[in-house]
């Protein structure tokens, strides 16, 4: 048989490169060390991983959870080791009753571990490669809250005293990871648990952990501590600035530096007003970015930043955001050829911004991805009494990359907590979801549904109020957890509420990708625009008309402060109102809104309406508001804004009068009371 010597030579090539890329793939051994200094190396995670892997969780999910076609089973919510619905496995060890929480097969490592719940007693146990005595033992609640040998941030307690561990922890061959509290065949009291791990192919060759290589890595451990806890600004690179003036309905764009490049920070400084509140609006300024010809970036600036819809602080590894309205981002963000960065002026004000962008050098080849963050929000979510009412879904991703995290922004309006509901993860079209978990807040770092702030490396709740009612941010973002996909990733989260009423939703996703890869989210100019609505922290910039002085009011008009009332579309500013029963047409009460007051004010009133409120008339400073307002409502609402014009003061001060000129004719009960939420003085729009 005769051979054709180019095919001889082809395949004498392809041999030397098979070989040489098996001494590369020998060469590159996963350590400790090694995955300590990729979490804090920003370059990595904007390539192709090599070595490859898949990222999987586990945890104490309800296994009732098996298909959408079984709803009650589905969105089952005993998310805890005493009712996921399995039994649990106890293995004996030197004697020891041990629960199993998790056991896989590597090479792999162990990237993140999350526990909430009561408090834990008894102690965590890593097996690792079949080895008889355990190479991690410790309190649970120690090792994972940073109290015993790993020190914060790598270990870390968020509220609701939720532990998280983010020391990896691989292995070569297997996994096992008991706990100890309880007693068999029971499972281990008042404990939810979940932990993400990698599996790498097989044959890649990982160094187990040791605690002795734990010591012997003391130096990397620290440094990785301290970058993680301090987060440094990259220093490297040219500095792309522009002051931007922008009018409403009008773009500025940013022509950045021909590529191959990457931009390393991208800096917003947004001017604050003088009660510290941004003075451009966050959720209606967007950030957009085009990379080699495509738009790979369409969010607000204040959800792409994770601080929500206004400027709230924040402190992580990837994004921070300070109390002067300086906004930071740090992930990596490669181009090829080109990169422009827009903002979008979607709101009724001109956006004052200075932006700076600080871009360095960029080896492009076949591993290099593009940064893509989407945004999508749906208001007047109807959810259910004590059950979980739908997927809704952050983003549908075609393509190969990698999953970074989201930052969900919402509103609830009422004091009933929010948050039963699990993420689901699909990736690459799997039929059950590989990341499913045991609550969002879990899934944020966080337990209890505790609203109390709390900052760190991944995981922030930058925004929240007591009683979880109103607007709420909560932020995380990957490392060594990120998420591989090879054709497509699916993010999910269940609407579980413990009442019956309308909520907000909105999602910011950050993610990783391969030229030519898409998502089912497009830019939502729209809903971006629309206001947002306001709550028990106070209508911003509200004067409560349950604190107003009554300067006068009818003989038999009877008054009083009414609050913790459960709104299916809102929540009164500060959760409360002025109550007034008035018992006629012509009862009245007049309030100071405000005194020493300068220059004319737009006076923008929220009120409530019910089936027994009545007409009303309202004047200000002794100038009577042309229109009526009719107070009716068949079920208890709030009104929204009312605007009543634009009023000089009188003597310094605003006075509002209120008096009941009559009732609907559907009107039932007492028909004539009426109910006062707060007021909002504005300079007048020029």
């Amino acid at each position: 048989m005769t051979r054709n010597p180019t095919v001889l030579v082809l395949l004498a090539a392809c041999v030397l490169f098979g070989a040489a890329a098996g001494v590369h793939a020998e060469e590159r051994v996963v350590t400790l060390e090694s995955l300590l200094n990729e979490m804090i190396d920003r370059d990595v995670i904007a390539r192709w991983p090599h070595p490859e892997y898949v990222c999987r969780q586990d945890g104490s999910w309800d296994r009732r959870t098996k298909t959408p076609n079984d709803p009650a089973g589905w969105f089952a919510n005993g998310d805890n080791m005493e009712s996921m619905g399995v039994p649990v496995k106890w293995e004996t060890h030197q004697g020891r009753q041990e629960c199993l929480l998790l056991a896989v097969d590597g090479p792999g490592a162990i990237v993140r571990f999350w526990s909430g719940g009561a408090r834990p007693k008894g102690k965590v146990r890593f097996y690792l490669d079949e080895a008889e005595q355990p190479a991690i033992e410790a309190p649970l609640y120690d090792l994972l809250g940073g109290k015993a040998f790993v020190p914060k941030p790598l270990a870390i307690m968020n509220s609701g005293e939720a532990i998280n561990l983010y020391l990896p922890v691989p292995f070569a061959k297997h996994c096992r990871i008991t706990y100890d509290e309880g007693k068999p065949p029971g499972p281990p009291p008042g404990r939810w648990y979940n932990i993400e791990y990698r599996v790498y192919p097989a044959g890649t060759r990982v160094q187990p952990f040791t605690m002795d290589g734990f010591k012997a890595a003391a130096e990397t451990v620290e440094r990785v501590n301290r970058t993680l806890a301090e987060a440094p600004d990259p220093t490297d690179g040219k500095a792309v600035t522009a002051d931007l003036a922008i009018e409403p309905g009008k773009d500025a764009a940013v022509e950045l530096p021909a590529g191959p490049a990457a931009v390393r920070l991208l800096e917003l400084r947004m001017p604050l007003d003088a009660a510290g509140e941004s003075e451009a609006p966050l959720r209606s300024t967007i950030l957009r970015m085009n990379c080699d010809g495509v738009e790979t970036i369409w969010c607000p600036v204040g959800d792409f930043f994770g601080s929500g819809p206004r400027v709230n602080a924040l402190k992580s590894w990837y994004r921070s955001v300070s109390k002067d309205g300086v906004l930071t981002c740090r992930w990596v963000i490669p181009y090829e050829k080109s990169a422009r960065v827009t903002l979008s002026n979607l709101g009724k004000q001109k956006v004052a911004a200075q932006l700076r962008a600080l871009v360095g050098d960029w080896k492009w080849d076949g591993r290099s991805m593009h940064f893509h963050s989407n945004w999508r929000q749906q208001r007047q979510i109807q959810t259910k009494r004590a059950a979980g009412t739908m997927d809704w879904n952050y983003i549908e991703i075609q393509g190969k990359g990698m999953y970074l995290g989201d930052t969900l922004a919402l509103y609830n309006p009422t004091k009933g907590w929010w948050g039963e509901g699990d993420e689901k993860i699909w990736v690459d079209g799997e039929n059950f979801p590989s990341h499913i978990g045991t609550g969002s807040e879990d899934y944020y770092g966080y337990a209890w549904g505790n609203p109390a702030l709390f900052q760190g490396p991944f995981c922030n709740q930058p925004l929240a109020h007591a009683g979880n009612f109103g607007h709420t941010t909560d932020t995380r973002t990957r490392s060594l957890d990120a998420i591989p996909f090879t054709k497509s990733l699916k993010a999910d989260i269940e609407i579980w509420h413990w009442e019956a009423c309308k909520m907000d939703y909105a999602a910011a996703t950050y993610w990783y990708a391969l030229p030519g890869a898409t998502s089912n989210r497009e830019p939502a100019p729209e809903e971006a625009a629309m206001p947002l609505r306001e709550g028990p922290a106070g209508i911003r910039g509200a004067i409560e008309c349950e604190t107003m002085r009554v300067v006068a009011k009818s003989d038999a008009l009877a008054h009083s402060t009414q609050s913790n009332y459960p709104f299916a579309d809102g929540q009164w500013s500060k959760d409360g109102q002025l109550f007034v029963q008035a018992k006629k047409p012509g009862d009245f009460i007049e309030l100071l809104i405000a005194e020493k007051a300068e220059g004319a004010r737009k006076v923008t009133l929220y009120a409530t309406k019910s089936h027994d409120y009545g007409i009303l008339r309202f004047t200000i400073n002794g100038k009577q508001v042309e229109k009526e307002f009719d107070s009716y409502n068949g079920q208890p609402v709030l009104s929204g804004p009312v605007e009543l014009g634009v009023f000089e003061p009188k003597d310094g001060q605003f006075t509002l009068r209120v008096e009941v000129t009559g009732a609907n004719p559907e009107s039932k009960g007492p028909k004539y009371y009426f109910g006062l939420d707060a007021v909002v003085l504005s300079p007048p729009q020029k």
